[in-house]
């Protein structure tokens, strides 16, 4: 049986004086694609981001490759490292002048190259190499804030694979892109995946795409709903539960 990657037990999360998180305990898997989904303000984000240590939990133990997540949200750098963070905006000062191979040698920088996973490769070409795995390679002296949103996700992709990762996690990594776009970055995201052998947890609202491409669903309105394959979560029945039954008479009108 495959490792866990994360282990989650009665996570509950605060946002100032309201209940965002309740009692969620999960377990992922490595190598498999989990997706977290329900409606807006369910604690989607929320959950993502106390796993990730940006937001303090009331209560609830977290444990990501092996290593407990201290309360404080603080774990080594050397694990840290193995974790990569797409959200929903990438969001910077647009004037500032930084390129998109700058922005990549940073993913490289925080540790240093003289380290195993390096493999004699060069910063340079280390860079060169994570941008034309995504086919970015043409705007490695471009500025960021002149990317589209599609470009954008590519180069944070990019920024991933300059270093070994475990564990992906998405929120919403779609935001922002037109429908080739989009269709663009999963298929590459899911190439990358088999050939990287991540582990990945994306928060997502388009089911059709969860039903497609991920192994198991979370189905999170504030608590965990259910869980189990897309067939088993996205079941009518559980979507109502999470969503409402208008929902449900909506998505089944015009599917």
């Amino acid at each position: 049986m495959s490792e866990s990657i994360l282990t989650v037990e009665q996570l509950t999360v605060y946002r100032e004086q309201h209940m965002a998180v309740q009692d969620v305990s999960f377990s992922i898997k490595a190598g498999t694609d989990t997706a977290l989904v329900g409606p807006n303000g369910a604690g989607k984000s929320t959950l993502v981001q106390a796993v990730l240590g940006i937001l303090p939990r009331h209560k609830g133990t977290i444990q990501i490759l092996g290593q407990p997540l201290s309360r404080k949200g603080y774990l080594p750098p050397s694990l840290r490292q193995q974790i990569a963070y797409l959200p929903q905006n990438f969001l910077f000062d647009r004037r500032v002048p930084i390129t998109v191979e700058e922005l990549i040698g940073i993913g490289w920088d925080r540790l240093g190259f003289q380290l195993p996973w390096a493999g004699g490769r060069s910063r340079h070409h280390a860079i060169r190499q994570a941008l034309a795995q995504v086919d970015a390679l043409h705007l490695r002296q471009h500025l960021i804030g002149s990317l589209s949103g599609g470009e954008t996700k590519r180069v944070l992709l990019a920024y991933c694979l300059v270093r070994p990762r475990q564990l992906l996690i998405l929120d919403e990594a779609s935001a922002g892109m037109d429908v080739r776009s989009e269709g663009e970055f999963y298929q590459l995201l899911y190439q990358l995946k088999q050939e990287q052998g991540w582990t990945i947890i994306q928060v997502s609202h388009d089911l059709d795409m969860v039903r497609r491409h991920c192994d198991r669903v979370l189905c999170i309105n504030r608590t965990l709903l259910c869980e189990g394959s897309p067939d088993h979560a996205l079941s009518p029945d559980n979507l109502a539960a999470a969503y409402g039954s208008e929902f449900i008479r909506y998505h089944h009108h015009h599917s």
